[in-house]
């Protein structure tokens, strides 16, 4: 639960402003975020994030880690994604490699990557409105064809260096046909939420989501026309039709309304890769130590709440000399100070839900 503290400082107080500390987020021990904000009455003058609580060290971790091992580390920054983020590296390694992956593991990621974004829109967008929680049902449904294919519910651990760890149980595909057409269902109902959340509220300019290397739908309901899934085509996406909503106006509504719209894309291309899934292996194999070669590339992924990156250094070890991670939620959180200002103090927790964030995402 969120806790309020407030404090009169004497800055403020010579200005009758009233300063309110929202935060910080989070009972537990991997990140939390405070906002630290001046009010005059019950409205926002200045917001700031305040993050850096806690450093889990996750970058300084990769490096006394071998290649296998850093997928799991990455998997649990941001436990929403967790397929996409463990993704990302593992293309990022491959990359150094020159590795070609069988083609029936390239589907089966961006099938999975898909699930994986329907997941994480319907655990915010089923939360947004306290009073009638709505699709965790739906959700449930899609999270067990999720881990009766990895084996897990939260921290799947299903992707490896060349490919997947297994192939999927027989008759998968029919089950998430049923959880797929679940959602479908849902989909009015999580209209009617989007359309309940207040408009012209946390206002977020264009200019300023791209200063802040905002992404993802937060980015989308600002006009910000990306998606690395249809302008640098990863995994099978360059074979399949990526539908991007963009939304112009920038508040509160605007980006919850992406955030629909992602997933209902998101349950389309899972769809179309159900159809498309060839036959063959789900990966390489690899020799017992995997070493990359010596040199840098740069590996990015489209993750469920935006930009997600990774910067591999190599000096041709079995771990990475350096591994740099850009996390979506830092870069969106950051925007807040701009957002904010100007919010009423009941809107407040409106304009915070309408970012879409996870904590561990934010302190890395």
């Amino acid at each position: 639960m969120t806790e309020l503290l407030v404090g009169v400082g004497a800055a403020a107080h010579a200005t009758g402003a009233t300063v309110l500390r929202l935060g910080p987020h989070h009972p537990s021990t991997h990140g939390v975020l405070q906002v630290a904000l001046t009010l005059t009455g019950d409205v926002v003058e200045t917001a700031e994030p305040v993050v850096g609580f806690l450093h889990r060290g996750a970058e300084k971790l990769f490096e006394v880690r071998d290649y296998r091992q850093a997928v799991m580390l990455a998997n649990r920054h941001d436990w929403l994604s967790a397929f996409s983020s463990e993704l990302g590296i593992c293309l990022a390694v491959e990359r150094m490699l020159g590795m070609q992956v069988p083609d029936r593991a390239v589907w089966l990621r961006t099938l999975l990557a898909e699930l994986n974004r329907v997941l994480n829109g319907l655990a915010f967008l089923g939360a947004s409105d306290p009073d009638r929680q709505v699709g965790f049902a739906e959700r449930e449904a899609l999270q067990a064809v999720m881990e009766e294919a990895t084996g897990g519910r939260m921290h799947y651990m299903f992707n490896r260096i060349g490919g997947l760890a297994a192939d999927v149980p027989a008759g998968w595909t029919d089950r998430v046909h049923t959880a797929l057409d679940g959602v479908r269902a849902l989909v009015p109902v999580l209209t009617a939420v989007v359309d309940d959340v207040p408009r012209g509220i946390g206002l977020l300019p264009k200019d300023v989501a791209l200063s802040h290397g905002v992404s993802g739908p937060v980015a989308r309901g600002s006009g910000v026309d990306l998606d690395l899934r249809r302008d640098e085509p990863y995994l099978a996406y360059g074979s399949l039709d990526v539908a991007v909503a963009v939304r112009t106006e920038g508040d509160a509504h605007a980006r919850s309304a992406c955030l629909l719209d992602a997933v209902t894309g998101a349950v389309e291309l899972a769809d179309a890769c159900l159809g498309r899934l060839p036959g063959g292996p789900v990966a390489l194999r690899l020799p017992k130590t995997v070493k990359a070669p010596e040199g840098a590339t740069y590996a990015w992924t489209e993750n469920p709440l935006g930009l997600q990156g990774y910067y591999l250094v190599s000096r041709g070890e079995r771990s990475p000399w350096r591994l740099a991670m850009r996390t979506a939620s830092f870069n969106n959180v950051s925007a807040l100070g701009t957002a904010l200002v100007g919010t009423r103090l009941e809107d407040l927790v409106t304009v915070l839900a309408s970012f879409f964030f996870v904590i561990g995402d934010i302190d890395k």
